[in-house]
């Protein structure tokens, strides 16, 4: 039992962060919902409604960009 859940993670096709199967209920993600998952970062699982939310940290590049006062003349 142990080993299928290890199998499970590794999964090469998924995209990396994104899960292959519902965290709450442990319906399997299409491939096509994991694509739609990586890009919205958020998705509905059809088989129980719960909905997944995959949180992404802050960019370094948009922090600089947002901590510069603007300029005003």
């Amino acid at each position: 039992m142990k080993e299928k859940m290890q199998d499970k993670n590794d999964v090469p096709d998924s995209p990396k962060g994104v899960p292959t199967e519902c965290p709450h209920c442990g319906q399997k993600l299409s491939p096509w919902q994991q694509v739609l998952l990586s890009v919205d970062r958020v998705l509905t699982c059809k088989n129980c409604w719960y909905r997944i939310i995959l949180s992404v940290p802050p960019a370094e590049d948009q922090t600089d960009i947002d901590s510069e006062p603007s300029e005003k003349e």
